[in-house]
Formats: C-alpha cells, structure tokens, sequence
C-alpha cells in the first residue's frame, strides 16, 4: 500500500531526503534548484507557482518524488494551453487552477516522477493516475498536466490516461565527432563555409570568449550575468524576468558543478554571456544576454562554444533550449518532446484529444520536413 502525500514546500522534506530519491546528476530536480526557486520567491502562491510536491511512501520509506505546482495561468511552461484556458473561459467555465509536474521556466527533458528503484515505477505510476485526478477534482482544479518527460515515460503515463502532446525542439548529438573540426567535417561544403563564415566574423570583431565552470565565476561575473539576463527579457516581455538575483548566487553556491558560463569579451569589457547547466551526459543551454550586439554572436556564444565544449568533456547530447529553427543548419537535429495531460472535464477531454491527434500529425510531418534542413552532407556532397 502506497501512500501520497502533498507538500507546500520542498524543505518540508529536506536536501538529503529529497535528493536521495531524485539524484544528483539531473541538475533541474536537484533539491538545491527547486529550494533557490522557492526561497529566492521565484515560486509561490502570489506568482501562481504555488509548491504542492508529491511524496510517496510505502510504510515509512519514501520511494518517490514529484516537483509539482498548483497554476493560476500557463506562463513559465514552454507546453501552451492558452488557447484550452480559453476555450473554457468561453464556456463559462474556469481553467485554473490546474496542477502541473514540470520545473518551472525550464523546457529541458528530463525525470519528472523520481523513484529509488525502477522496478516500482509502474508501481508508483499506477497510484498516483488515481490519486492525482480525484485530488484535482477535490480542489477544483480543471486538470493535471506532465511537462518534458522523456518519451519512454510519457508513453507510459498515456499508458495510465494520460493524453500525449508532442513538440518540436532542436537538439545536438555527438555523433563521435572528436572535435570542431571534425563535426564540420560532417556538413556539406557550403554550409560548412557558412559556418566558419560566422566564427571567422566573430574574431574579427576582436571578441575574445572564455568558458568559466563552477567557482571560477566571479561575483562580478554573476552581476554582469544577471543585467544581461534583465535586458534580454525587458526587450522580448517587457520585464526582468522570472527568475530574481538571489536564485543565481544561492546555485552559485549550492551546485556550482552545474553550472557553466560562456563570457564574451570586446577588448577587456564584457559585452555578452550564455548560461549553461550540465549533468554526465548534457549540456542544457538556458539563458542570454549581451549588452552591445555584434554579428553571429549569439550563435557563437550559445551554440558553437557549447558544442566544443560538450566534445572537450565528453558530453554526448547538447539541449540548447526552446525554439530556434535556425538551429538547424548549425547541426541540430529536429526532435519530439513530449507531455501528458488529463483534464477533469469529459467533454473538453474529449476536444483536446481530437485536437492532439491532429497537432500530433501536424507535428510529425514539421519534423520530416524542417530534418530535411540540416546541413549534413548526402551522397556525393
């Protein structure tokens, strides 16, 4: 018998309880990431990302963990529902609160539901698909929704009721390149030309980038990240972001061997920078900002620093992020990600099922084609 418990905040359990269960390695359901989003009040009731995590025990022995969160609208997702929250308002009928298992502002695939032993995972699965919708419709919440997980997973949350919604990112894969050189070597002439084009341009804007891991951040360096990061949102949102200063410098801190930052340097001043996190296997491109713009920076600082570094320290698979299909001429594979909702409503349940069987075909040929776009050589190129 497996019980479920509901926690409003992630210290009610603590670092050790929690990260013994979620792990290490994955840096997004670390104990330190989600308590620095918590604490910094980067996530609360008042910003609508209220903490309801989920504990499973069997007897006193905690084998399960699950960030999750009580929403009063869809920003900070990367999944958008804007259009069921609404088809519901038009209805007279209300969308939020909803519960969502994600980590909040990060479209990064990954564990959601963390158990200590793979083997009471269907198991665990199984509860809480009972427990999570009689808990939504006792709140009056209009569903339950299941961000980013891998596909694997989230074919067994449909397994559970869980409808699937697929998406499309652009992702790169080590594909036993070496180095740099060697992953040009795999893209077709011109577009390798393209390539060394952009970082030829780059050097000879006289911008020297360095790539600071960890403690090798100074403060200063930490302030000069966060005014960048206010910038690039008060030009695209019109505010500074969601994530306050103190969330930085408590990760700062907590999980420094996370963290990896390109700094891009016009004759001694810093003018840009990209924040990267890291596990064994990933690089996760999350954050940037610059303060002058300079011709192919961007893609310098957020794509090509990333990839040599992810062939310096043997990482095989880079996530620079949401959208950006320009990405794919620079050698990032078109993917699915995928999500698993259930909505308490039997009659909107069953439009938005109609409507993921179609985005699901829609998405589906995108892929086919926008694949068709990378730059890798064919047959005699």
């Amino acid at each position: 018998m497996l019980d479920v418990e509901f926690i409003s905040a992630i210290s009610v359990l603590g670092s050790a309880q929690w990260n013994a269960i979620a792990g290490l390695d994955y840096p997004f359901t670390r104990y330190e990431f989600l308590h620095a989003l918590e604490t910094s009040g980067a996530v609360a009731a008042d910003k609508g990302w209220q903490p309801h995590h989920i504990v499973v025990r069997r007897e006193a022995d905690i084998i399960a963990v699950m960030p999750l969160y009580i929403k009063t609208h869809s920003y900070g997702e990367y999944v958008f529902d804007w259009s069921w929250a609404e088809a519901y308002q038009r209805h007279g009928r209300p969308y939020y609160p909803k519960l969502l298992a994600a980590i909040p502002f990060t479209p990064a695939t990954g564990p959601r539901l963390c158990v200590a032993d793979e083997a009471e995972r269907e198991e665990v699965m199984q509860a809480l698909a009972s427990v999570l919708p009689a808990h939504a419709k006792e709140m009056n919440a209009s569903s339950v929704h299941i961000l980013f997980s891998k596909p694997e997973i989230s074919a067994l949350w449909q397994q559970q009721g869980f409808m699937q919604r697929s998406g499309p990112q652009y992702h790169w894969f080590d594909q036993e390149y070496g180095d740099f050189e060697g992953f040009l070597a795999s893209f077709s002439s011109r577009k390798r030309k393209t390539l060394r084009k952009e970082r030829r341009v780059v050097a000879d804007q006289n911008l020297d980038l360095q790539v600071l891991v960890g403690s090798e951040i100074s403060s200063a360096q930490w302030r000069f990240f966060f005014h960048c990061y206010q910038m690039t949102y008060a030009k695209r949102s019109g505010h500074g972001g969601y994530l306050p200063e103190a969330f930085f410098t408590q990760l700062a801190e907590t999980m420094p061997e996370h963290l990896v930052m390109v700094l891009a340097s016009h004759e001694g001043e810093a003018v840009a920078v990209a924040l990267n996190f890291r596990d064994q296997h990933t690089l996760y491109g999350r954050y940037w900002g610059c303060v002058r713009e300079y011709e192919f920076l961007h893609f310098e600082a957020c794509y090509y620093q990333g990839i040599e570094y992810c062939l310096r320290e043997g990482l095989r698979h880079f996530d620079p992020g949401a959208q950006g299909e320009h990405k794919i001429q620079r050698g990032f594979t078109p993917i699915s990600t995928y999500s698993n909702h259930w909505l308490a409503d039997a009659d909107f349940s069953v439009a938005v099922a109609k409507f993921l069987k179609d985005e699901k075909l829609h998405i589906a040929q995108y892929l086919r084609e926008a694949s068709e776009m990378l730059p890798f050589r064919r047959g005699d190129d």
